[in-house]
């Protein structure tokens, strides 16, 4: 049976780095489907009680968060903003938490993060290697891509042998 894998970057922007890094990443494992979502299409009012005792939790949270049961793996990559997740996958990860506090339901999951900068999105990465197994994130494994442009190329992908390697290890070690 073909595993899914769903995949996304934690980033609003057209142009995810994130992305391209999360998608890279899925396409790295064999006889897998392989799903990538872009959080435009779950763009929702800002969470907040009042708006959810109002008028309910938005379709779209509930359609992220049954796209996220639908997977075997899950692959995120963190864009950073001022040190922490982005402020549209913050509110999607606050709206689909309404759902079920365990929003990332027990799904394997491999975080990633990377950057313009030389470290790859590091603090964002570390807050959500402390706060996923609280949402029912089976952390997998954890990866770094520091200076994006230097180190990544759209038809190769990861560029730096080292870096690719260390990917490659982590996946390796992810049954699906």
């Amino acid at each position: 049976m073909t595993k899914k894998i769903i995949a996304f970057g934690a980033s609003s922007s057209k142009n995810s780095i994130n992305k391209q890094l999360a998608t890279y990443a899925a396409s790295q494992f064999e006889n897998t489907e392989v799903e990538v979502l872009d959080l435009n299409d779950y763009e929702m009012p800002i969470f907040s009680l009042d708006r959810e005792s109002e008028n309910g939790i938005p379709e779209l949270a509930k359609d992220f968060y049954n796209k996220l049961g639908t997977a075997d793996l899950i692959i995120i990559s963190f864009a950073e903003h001022n040190g922490a997740y982005t402020t549209s996958f913050k509110n999607i990860f606050d709206w689909t938490s309404r759902i079920n506090s365990k929003n990332f339901q027990q799904k394997q999951t491999l975080i990633m993060a990377t950057s313009p900068g030389p470290r790859g999105g590091a603090s964002v990465l570390e807050i959500a290697k402390n706060r996923f197994p609280f949402q029912g994130a089976e952390i997998k494994g954890s990866f770094s891509l520091p200076s994006f442009g230097e180190n990544f190329d759209k038809e190769k992908g990861i560029t730096n042998e080292k870096l690719k390697s260390e990917l490659f290890e982590i996946i390796q070690s992810i049954e699906l």
